[in-house]
């Protein structure tokens, strides 16, 4: 008998727990609103975990690819692939009903909704499961919460990374004996609603003849999004300022100034399944700020430096938010 059958067997399944889940990936022009999908796979799995079927599509995401020497796709690879209105169906057919999963899952559903959005659509799916935060709750002894380590943790063999299938496959295979072991140890999956982030809404403009746009930026006309929901209050109790070199902490309280490479949104929803307070201004109780402009005359700059609460820029917060500590008690 395997761990994993002495898992499956050693206690009744949960009843609470989903029927069925589409685990996804997807590769993107890049991080910002404006970026897009080039490429999406969905691994369909039972109760269980077990695998029912997958799925793999290119799509043309109607401006430059972004960082190619990531993703490897070139504007030549994508020129002939279906836009996502044309695979919005398709897509829908293996969430409909099912609890999406991703390994950083704010991100991925941040692109998903946007692009249902675009194409006048909504997603059928009502939550979402980030493998990052199961990891976490089954306190799992990772160095860190990259796919790479989880998939080592579980044996799982990566075969070509940031490819959108392989991705999925491989968070698929380490996802069930996640799976297993919470319901062995009872453990109440960490679920998030789905909603729609936001609404698109598109201005007459069309691109201009010849016109290459910047990374991160839309060549088809501005547009607005529109936030579509209230973030709950951070449950963890403020455990005090940052200290450098050192983890953060949840129910920290995190503030932001000045413009950010990652859309701020994206960012603060990411830093909230982290556990972390997001204060839209800066006090004496601020523990961080984030900018990447601290010399800047912004009041939270200023506010900082007379309370001498410490700054940090974009990149250095985004590598604290791969692996939070858990508050206290």
């Amino acid at each position: 008998m395997t761990m994993l059958d002495d898992i499956s067997t050693a206690a009744p399944w949960p009843a609470a727990y989903p029927r069925g889940y589409a685990v996804v990936d997807v590769e993107t022009t890049g991080l910002a609103r404006d970026d897009r999908i080039i490429s999406a796979a969905v691994y369909r799995l039972d109760a269980r975990g077990e695998v029912e079927d997958h799925w793999y599509t290119l799509v043309n995401p109607e401006r430059d690819p972004g960082p190619v020497w990531i993703h490897g796709l070139t504007s030549d690879v994508l020129e002939g692939a279906p836009l996502f209105g044309d695979i919005a169906a398709d897509f829908s057919e293996r969430l409909d009903g099912r609890v999406l999963v991703a390994h950083n899952a704010i991100f991925d559903w941040s692109m998903i909704a946007r692009e249902y959005a675009r194409a006048r659509e909504t997603a059928p799916t009502r939550q979402r499961l980030c493998t990052i935060a199961l990891a976490k709750e089954l306190r799992l002894p990772l160095p860190n919460h990259k796919l790479a380590s989880l998939a080592a943790h579980f044996g799982v063999v990566q075969q070509r990374a940031h490819h959108a299938l392989d991705d999925a496959r491989v968070l698929a295979e380490a996802f069930r004996p996640s799976l297993h072991t919470a319901a062995r140890d009872g453990v109440r999956l960490p679920l998030l609603e789905c909603r729609p982030l936001t609404e698109w809404s598109d201005s007459p403009v069309t691109p201009r003849v010849g016109h290459q746009p910047s990374y991160g930026q839309s060549p088809y006309g501005r547009g607005t999004w529109r936030p579509a929901r209230r973030r709950p209050a951070c449950p963890y109790p403020n455990p005090g300022r940052y200290e450098a070199d050192k983890p953060l902490k949840q129910g920290m309280r995190v503030a932001f100034s000045g413009d950010t490479s990652v859309e701020r949104e994206l960012l603060e929803d990411r830093a909230i399944e982290a556990g972390l307070h997001i204060a839209t201004s800066v006090s004496r109780l601020t523990s961080l700020l984030v900018s990447n402009d601290p010399d800047s005359a912004t009041s939270k700059t200023v506010k900082a430096k007379a309370y001498g609460t410490p700054v940090i820029d974009e990149a250095a917060f985004t590598q604290l938010l791969r692996d939070v500590d858990p508050a206290d008690g």
